[in-house]
């Protein structure tokens, strides 16, 4: 990490201590150095990919630093997933509030080794630096492609499937217990909840196997709507889900309910990090397959049509309003 910007006395010893055995790829030269080297194989291609977290608005201050660590790590690699791509390493800039302390950081960096182990990633390199205002922490992740397999937004057309991973809505019922609206949930499923709000699980092993099927693949990060929304946008086509077919836990379900509108809320809250991609119907098979191998469930929950933008209808086929279709930056 580049360690010309010292927070605080012993920046360049706390790196030493603290990040630099995150640092296990040769390419990173040991934190050493204002620059990573990071090698493709022949025929493929890097994807890039990076998010911001801000304390108070993706997490909490009395969130586990740890769990702090592997979100910011996740959201990251999540976007890989989508791309199909294979993850090669990351970059990490973190802008350190005054609250933050050494003990802080080395559980923050645990969390960051543990995710390394699990996903065969490792640091590149970075920046430190200080701020009066909340903590702020970027990463960015890099990975590899075949060459023209990387799959974008653009390329849902008419007559394709729309696909869902894992379930939607936990995270969002997760931060609505965090903000103690979810008095009557059951301790079991409060945990569950929260549980998907600080730790999402990027769908990798599935996004490996996307590129030869799907046409078009991001992550949800906003919200399911508005997130299908973008490659109804860029493939210049509309998408037409069934409110019955998006798939929800048990745990949320006691959290809000069955209902339309408890479907609609989750389908808008964002930070889900699953898969949302469209496969030719012809293809329905080998992605079921896919999903199989991968040990990730899909559910179809629409199709892709002529037109623009995203219909959501109800149980019996008719069209539901919706105000917000999810999270907005600015």
């Amino acid at each position: 990490m580049d360690k010309t910007h010292a927070f605080r006395p012993g920046e360049f010893a706390m790196i030493d201590r603290i990040f630099a055995p995150l640092a296990t790829s040769p390419g990173a030269l040991g934190l050493t150095d204002d620059a990573a080297l990071v090698a493709l194989k022949p025929g493929q291609e890097m994807v890039v990919t990076a998010d911001t977290l801000v304390e108070g608005v993706h997490f909490f201050r009395d969130d586990p630093p740890e769990l702090i660590a592997q979100k910011a790590l996740r959201v990251n690699l999540s976007d890989l997933a989508a791309k199909g791509a294979e993850p090669l390493g990351y970059l990490l800039t973190l802008s350190l509030a005054p609250w933050i302390d050494e003990d802080w950081l080395k559980s923050f960096a645990n969390g960051l080794g543990a995710d390394q182990m699990e996903f065969g990633i490792a640091l590149l390199g970075g920046d430190t630096t200080a701020t009066p205002g909340p903590l702020t922490l970027s990463i960015t992740a890099m990975g590899s492609v075949g060459l023209g397999m990387m799959i974008r937004r653009g390329g849902a057309r008419p007559g394709d499937l729309v696909f869902v991973s894992g379930t939607i809505g936990d995270a969002g019922g997760g931060l609505a217990v965090l903000k103690g609206e979810a008095a009557d949930a059951s301790p079991s499923a409060r945990e569950v909840l929260i549980g998907r709000y600080r730790r999402p699980t990027p769908r990798l092993g599935l996004g490996r196997l996307l590129p030869p099927l799907a046409s078009a693949s991001l992550d949800v990060s906003d919200g399911l709507l508005a997130d299908l929304a973008h490659i109804a946008e860029v493939s210049a086509v509309g998408i037409v889900i069934e409110v019955g077919s998006i798939p929800l836990t048990p745990s949320l379900r006691e959290l809000w309910g069955n209902s339309d509108e408890a479907v609609i809320r989750a389908a808008t809250a964002g930070d889900d990090y699953e898969l949302a991609f469209t496969a030719p119907a012809i293809l329905r098979e080998r992605v079921v397959a896919a999903a199989e191998a991968a040990g990730v469930s899909i559910t179809e929950i629409g199709r892709v049509q002529a037109g623009s933008g995203v219909l959501l209808l109800d149980r019996a086929g008719n069209r539901l309003p919706v105000e917000k279709s999810g999270f907005t930056h600015f």
